[in-house]
């Protein structure tokens, strides 16, 4: 059992059609409202290979620019071109930035009309979420956040360790890693209240996957991921998660295995 990891190109479009059901379209259409007349340049932090843009460039105005910022040289390689349209059904263009979130510096997002991100706020630490939040406030642009963890999960049929693993997971997901405290499912209010702080107004909206029997090779991927993560956490955890894990994967076969990951899109603008 092997946690799959979550910056992997396989992973990224082996999640894609679940973020692609679960993303907000109110807050994407909310946001849209708040854009100038084009053309428009959106900015995309931890963009990976690209998801955000093709879930939204449809859904705004254009013509677009997307600046893809992601800490990843071999994920952004994966981004390709020609297959993003805005709302007309323009192409967009493209452009790529290496760079490392800790060191974004304001500069680099100047001339954004809206700045995204997807699947990233939970593995900042505050620090960079100050220093996202103070990039988005200087640049005037409207932020749109999607899918970060709120740390509750919701399996059917359940089980006694469902609870355990579970907060075992989202001390995980607060861990120090490199140094580095993650906010984990803090993420979300963390970064409402420094908008807030800044005057700045928001709005937040549910969006969890809700996976089946179709999403088999998801939930398996996924139930991996979350054991593993759940196990190194707690270890007294490892001998309960080996027939737990048996059980679901026999569940997940039978057609009987259903789970709800809880995410929580998030829109902030200027006042």
């Amino acid at each position: 059992m092997s946690a799959i990891s979550l910056v992997t190109p396989d992973w990224l479009a082996l999640r894609g059609p679940a973020d692609d059901a679960a993303r907000s379209a109110a807050l994407a259409a909310r946001a849209a409202r708040l854009l100038p007349a084009g053309p428009l340049e959106v900015h995309d932090l931890g963009s990976g290979t690209g998801a955000m843009m093709r879930w939204l460039a449809p859904r705004l105005p254009g013509p677009q620019t997307w600046v893809l910022h992601d800490g990843d040289p071999g994920i952004l390689a994966h981004v390709g071109s020609g297959f993003a349209r805005d709302a007309d059904g323009r192409p967009v263009t493209v452009r790529t930035s290496v760079e490392p979130l800790a060191e974004l510096d304001p500069a680099a997002i100047a001339g954004a009309a809206l700045v995204t991100a997807s699947a990233l706020l939970d593995v900042v630490t505050a620090d960079e979420a100050r220093r996202i939040v103070a990039a988005c406030v200087a640049s005037r642009a409207p932020a749109l956040f999607s899918l970060s963890v709120t740390g509750r999960i919701d399996l059917h049929p359940v089980h006694p360790l469902d609870a355990e693993l579970e907060a075992a997971f989202d001390e995980h997901q607060r861990r120090i890693a490199a140094g580095r405290r993650l906010l984990g499912p803090d993420a979300g209010p963390t970064i409402a209240r420094l908008f807030a702080d800044a005057g700045w107004p928001t709005r937040a909206e549910r969006t969890p996957w809700r996976l089946g029997p179709a999403d088999a090779a998801l939930v398996e991927a996924w139930l991996d991921g979350w054991i593993v993560a759940a196990v190194e956490q707690r270890p007294e955890l490892s001998a309960a998660a080996i027939p737990y894990r048996a059980r679901r994967l026999a569940q997940l076969a039978a057609g009987a295995l259903r789970v709800d990951v809880h995410h929580e899109d998030l829109l902030a603008w200027p006042a």
